[in-house]
């Protein structure tokens, strides 16, 4: 399992941003980014979202570092959707929700990726 804290803050540093800098670019605040860092805080969905292109991450890799999302390649289903990728309307959705709340929803998501799967090799 990764530290998503240690590569958060790895890449702030390579990217020579002090948390002052980085909170004005992302509409985070220093404070909270500083929480962040040193473990006292999990970042929700919606701060990783505005953390993403100041630190030059994808979305999605922050999402799959903070593991909301699987590493594994997607498979598609019937209705052409791929699993392993957050629909962006369900994504602005549910980053309005508490943290709890995103980590259940992708504990629940992550389940049926495994089942399906699971009926795909089948």
């Amino acid at each position: 399992m990764n530290d998503l804290a240690k590569i958060l803050k790895h890449r702030r540093v390579m990217k020579e941003l002090t948390l002052y800098k980085l909170g004005a670019k992302s509409s985070v605040s220093a404070s909270h980014l500083g929480r962040i860092e040193r473990r006292e805080r999990f970042p929700s969905a919606r701060i990783l979202r505005k953390l993403a292109k100041p630190l030059g991450f994808s979305e999605s890799e922050l999402f799959t570092l903070a593991n909301y999302l699987t590493s594994e390649p997607s498979i598609a289903v019937d209705s052409g959707a791929q699993l392993g990728r957050l629909d962006p309307y369900v994504a602005e959705v549910l980053s309005q929700e508490p943290v709890e709340m995103q980590r259940a929803v992708f504990g629940i998501l992550n389940i049926l990726t495994n089942l399906a799967k699971t009926f795909a090799r089948k």
